[in-house]
């Protein structure tokens, strides 16, 4: 039995994202938000991703075509950019120990705003990346109608729903996990995180090479 193309692609992008991963990579960020800005932020989050794959699912290969950009430059951008947020979470110089040394030396700082993480670094590349974008352009290539392409937009939407719900499910961790506990959450974020950075910068630039190589 042939299990449908758009099954296939949201256990690819669900596999892809690994929600129980992406929490805890949500954790140190989510932290100064009150419920609220959490709500907007998980709501903000799926908008952003249901943007995001049903333009890579309709119109992701003549984009790419049209601006000279490959899904290999997209997922070592990423593998950049993911680094700046992982590594001081690694170290021990951003999240809960950080916020611990500040409160030593000053007053409490408001909550920061929600569109200033909003894009990056929660959706590009913590949600998504060059190989989500690559995994939507494959199944439409593969699609061979429009009532299949309806089905694999479908698919797409119910990815972003996850999103949005690991979003709001870290809300609701990081309020109740203990100082100690937030402190080591931070640090196997930043390994974790880290160790995706590497992958995604490693495959980003081994795919750019292979692709000049082969010109």
């Amino acid at each position: 039995m042939t299990s449908h193309p758009a099954l296939v692609l949201f256990l690819a992008l669900f596999g892809l994202y690994s929600p129980v991963a992406a929490l805890a990579s949500y954790v140190p960020i989510v932290r100064t938000f009150d419920g609220s800005q959490i709500i907007r932020l998980a709501l903000g989050l799926a908008f952003n991703v249901a943007v995001f794959v049903l333009v890579a699912l309709w119109v992701g290969e003549p984009v790419l075509k049209l601006l000279g950009i490959s899904t290999a430059a997209l997922t070592a951008t990423g593998g950049i950019a993911l680094s700046f947020a992982a590594i001081p979470l690694m170290l021990g110089k951003a999240g809960a120990v950080e916020e611990l040394n500040k409160a030593d030396e000053q007053a409490p700082e408001p909550p920061a705003n929600v569109q200033s993480v909003l894009f990056t670094p929660v959706t590009f590349p913590l949600t998504v990346g060059g190989t989500t974008f690559a995994f939507c352009v494959a199944a439409a290539a593969d699609a061979g109608s429009l009532r299949d392409k309806l089905f694999l937009s479908i698919a797409t939407l119910a990815f972003a729903v996850v999103t949005g719900l690991t979003m709001y499910a870290a809300g609701h961790v990081q309020r109740r996990i203990t100082f100690k506990g937030a402190m080591l959450l931070d640090r196997v974020a930043g390994i974790l995180l880290t160790a995706i950075a590497v992958i995604l910068l490693a495959n980003g630039f081994t795919d750019l090479v292979t692709a000049r190589l082969d010109r």
